[in-house]
């Protein structure tokens, strides 16, 4: 949890969770909320209606899916790990490559994705269009029955937007009840916010700087061995304009947005909110448990990588800290009313 950088002012503090940031040209409510419901679980959004959103990001385990490498359309595969949406509406950049610069602009990308939801957005315009329920709600939240991709991601995101974390005991700690931690987490919170640096690059209210590390994780085997898993790797490095695509062994992270030498396999901080329910864990899924993940950031993350050295962290130390992330971090189970579909 440690990055050598410097945030002297981001590094001194962490922040509680308050209300979420809403583009003015989005605002929500509640019809707007509940029509991103139900876009969200409605299959009728992928190619074969057999994915919804909620495939990858199930309520029922964080909004994540729960495996290392995401979920996928019949007969490809993913290549990367499904993010937690709990508390997303405090990311500033989306994807562990931060390709989308809103909920908004995300929502669209794995809908019309070769190995997500494969669906043609043009299409699934028309698809949503005869369902005659949907064309009145879109009435009531938009002012008319036009389901334009634009709406359905806006809705999405609106939905999106209301997953916050909900009363978690770091939040009411830094609220001021000092009973919120146990005497573990506590110290815990000492090492993260001391000798484990972890609060340089996982401060603020997301729990995130928002910047992107190349920490040398190691590749996950499921990359290397599966010719669908590559055959992802190719197809997108060859729609980010990645000249040598067919001969590319890994994954090139943000290098592939911004063709900048220094972003070579540097992937987006994550937020650590709700950790405990959302492994696997990095980009890959490589780590099962918060014990990998502290043990490689505990050595000082992968071998050369620029970004980090090593914590000679104590075997109680790596006991406290997970303390920390696993309780302090994890709020109340979310309920979620699934919605009754059209």
């Amino acid at each position: 949890m440690v990055c050598i950088m410097t945030f002297p002012s981001f590094a001194a503090h962490l922040e509680p969770l308050r209300s979420v940031p809403v583009p003015e040209q989005n605002p929500q409510t509640p019809e707007k909320i509940e029509l991103g419901k139900k876009l969200f679980f409605d299959r009728r959004l992928s190619g074969d209606g057999t994915m919804s959103c909620a495939t990858c990001h199930n309520p029922e385990q964080a909004f994540t899916d729960g495996i290392a490498i995401s979920l996928n359309y019949p007969t490809t595969r993913n290549w990367r790990n499904s993010p937690t949406l709990i508390n997303v509406a405090y990311q500033k950049l989306l994807f562990h490559d931060g390709r989308a610069q809103s909920l908004e602009d995300q929502a669209l990308f794995p809908m019309m994705s070769a190995f997500e939801m494969n669906r043609n957005l043009d299409f699934v315009e028309e698809v949503i269009r005869s369902v005659p329920e949907y064309v009145e709600e879109f009435k009531k939240v938009f002012g008319d029955g036009d389901t334009n991709r634009g709406r359905m991601a806006m809705a999405i995101a609106a939905f999106e937007r209301s997953l916050v974390s909900v009363n978690p005991p770091l939040d009411r700690y830094l609220k001021g009840d000092k009973k919120a931690l146990s005497a573990e987490a506590k110290k815990g919170y000492a090492i993260f916010t001391g000798k484990g640096k972890c609060v340089e690059c996982h401060g603020g209210v997301s729990l995130s700087d928002h910047t992107f590390h190349a920490l040398n994780v190691p590749e996950n085997l499921e990359q290397e061995k599966d010719p669908r898993v590559a055959a992802t790797r190719r197809f997108v490095a060859k729609v980010y304009h990645y000249e040598d695509f067919r001969n590319l062994k890994e994954d090139p992270g943000r290098y592939l947005i911004t063709k900048d030498k220094k972003d070579w396999k540097a992937f987006k901080t994550p937020t650590l909110w709700e950790i405990s329910r959302t492994g696997p864990y990095m980009h890959n899924g490589i780590f099962q448990t918060l014990d990998e993940v502290i043990a490689f950031f505990d050595q000082g993350g992968g071998k050369g990588n620029p970004a980090l050295k090593p914590l000679k962290l104590s075997v109680k130390e790596k006991e406290q800290l997970k303390a920390f992330l696993a309780d302090a971090l994890t709020g109340e189970e979310p309920v979620i009313q699934y919605p009754k579909l059209p």
